[in-house]
């Protein structure tokens, strides 16, 4: 690849100071992540229910090593910017979740996202307080790096559990303080919340598309004022059913109808050869 992470840092940084939101797409691996940069995406995210599904396990069940392996496929399959979704740091110490942002870092990434979410189903979100020196643990190893790592914060309330939008935005702007860079709530019921949030702090708002009934379109999404569009396991659901669909069709009836409406082997191949051709 010919752009320097440096170069890639920048045009992620870039992209969020656009004057109107832009979509990061969610690759599982290096042919998704092939294709997505083909169609024009001008960045790519991981998700870590889709990175856990490739494994064959459910969504927080990767270890760090695990995440960061195939952050690396994905990013050494394209010359897009690429940030990852790091789940909670991989551990509850605010040094644990400095350490991951560096390694982050040494696997060509440029962004990542830490969330407050303990995967403790007890106590299933850090205090505020905890959850607070965490991002700013991150954000102090995010600047020590030698070009501008995106590290958003995400409050992960609405989907815990505990619906609460003054939560979410006390946690949003406390992070805010604490130096992220991009802020992000998974889970907002509604446009009245979106537009709330995005209000509330003056820190570029992730959306997240995804949920049946709480996904906007891209016009709804830049009246509310969202400055980047993630699309979690969306794309990777979406394969999967193909899959699914596919094998039920051979299992049930013998027959293999679906090969007149998929990509033939060629066609694949114009993705996944790096010129193209």
């Amino acid at each position: 690849m010919t752009i320097s992470q440096a170069e890639k840092a920048a045009t992620l940084r870039a992209l969020h100071e656009g004057s109107t939101p832009f979509i990061i797409a969610n690759a599982w691996d290096g042919g998704s992540a092939r294709i997505l940069a083909a169609l024009g995406f001008p960045a790519l995210a991981t998700s870590s229910g889709a990175s856990a599904g490739v494994l064959g396990r459910l969504d927080g069940r990767m270890a760090r090593e695990e995440a960061l392996a195939q952050a690396r496929i994905i990013v050494a399959a394209t010359d897009l910017p690429v940030s990852a979704d790091l789940e909670n740091g991989f551990g509850d110490a605010p040094e644990t979740v400095a350490e991951t942002i560096r390694l982050a870092a040494e696997t060509g990434l440029v962004g990542g996202s830490i969330e407050d979410a303990t995967g403790n189903p007890d106590r299933p979100l850090y205090d505020l307080s905890h959850a607070v020196e965490r991002i700013a643990a991150a954000v102090e190893a995010a600047r020590a790096l030698p070009f501008p790592f995106t590290l958003t914060a995400r409050a992960e309330v609405f989907l815990r559990g505990k619906p609460d939008l003054e939560d979410v935005i006390r946690r949003l702007q406390a992070y805010e303080d604490a130096g992220a860079d991009v802020l992000f709530a998974p889970g907002l019921p509604d446009l009245a919340a979106v537009q709330a949030v995005c209000a509330a702090v003056s820190k570029p708002v992730n959306f997240m598309v995804g949920i049946p009934g709480k996904s906007f379109t891209v016009t709804e999404l830049t009246q509310a004022g969202v400055r980047r569009i993630s699309l979690a396991t969306s794309l990777y659901r979406a394969a999967m059913t193909g899959l699914l669909e596919a094998a039920r069709e051979i299992r049930d009836g013998g027959t293999f109808g679906f090969l007149d409406h998929i990509l033939t082997s060629s066609e694949m191949n114009q993705y996944l050869r790096p010129d193209g051709r």
